[in-house]
């Protein structure tokens, strides 16, 4: 008779309920880990984050106000030297407007140009107005700097500023003027109303320059004023305008 081999046992070994216990601590703690961050850890997060975008937020204002500003700066000494040429030539500043320093004639005197048929065109011909344009709008007859008469009478229009961006320019009511390429630039300041530019102002005979002329433009940004100025080698914050 074969000997018979021993049945073996298949019956599952049964587990201690603290042995239980401990491993359904560890899985629940590993799901924990895998599936997020617990209560607290977020809420240590969002404190971490929040005071991250507390130092940011200034910072990245300041970097932009300052970027503003600089450019302004750099398009009035563009205007200034372009005043200061004609100055030489004339012989006295560009004319201004009756109708006061955010209305004026700046770029058509500083461009030079032609006259025929009534209109002003600029020499680079990028640009013309109408004599009833500005005698409506800026109450000024005409332009100073424009070719007239003929044979030895004739005088020459000269073209003082040059290399000019499209966002320097804009028309308002049929007339050109100076505007800051950086805009309010809060989208909500403007000086004009129902004109999203931001002029230049200017003026002959200034309050802060009474032998020459006021130049000045306010920038508008985080709901705070900056005024960027021909008498003032720095931005005056919260400055009120001449």
């Amino acid at each position: 008779m074969k000997n018979k081999l021993p049945i073996a046992d298949c019956r599952l070994p049964v587990e201690k309920p603290e042995v239980s216990r401990r491993w359904f601590q560890i899985a629940n703690h590993k799901s924990k880990i895998v599936n997020g961050f617990t209560l607290v850890e977020l809420l240590v997060v969002i404190a971490i984050i929040s005071v991250v975008v507390a130092f940011t937020v200034p910072a990245y204002h300041a970097v932009k106000l300052n970027q503003y500003e600089h450019q302004t700066e750099v398009e009035m000494g563009q205007l200034q030297a372009a005043i200061a040429g004609y100055k030489d030539t004339f012989g006295f500043y560009p004319p201004d407007s009756p109708q006061g320093p955010l209305l004026n004639q700046l770029y058509y005197e500083l461009e030079g140009t032609t006259l025929a048929n009534g209109t002003y065109t600029t020499l680079d011909s990028a640009d013309s107005v109408t004599t009833t344009a500005l005698l409506s709008n800026l109450k000024v007859n005409g332009i100073v700097n424009c070719s007239k008469g003929s044979g030895e009478d004739a005088v020459q229009a000269k073209n003082f500023i040059h290399e000019l961006r499209p966002n320097q320019t804009a028309a308002y009511n049929g007339v050109k003027l100076f505007v800051g390429s950086v805009g309010g630039p809060d989208p909500s300041y403007m000086p004009l109303a129902g004109f999203s530019s931001n002029p230049w102002r200017y003026v002959t005979q200034g309050t802060n320059n009474p032998g020459g002329y006021d130049l000045w433009i306010q920038l508008s940004y985080s709901g705070k004023k900056y005024l960027i100025c021909n008498w003032s080698k720095q931005p005056q914050n919260n400055s009120p305008l001449p």
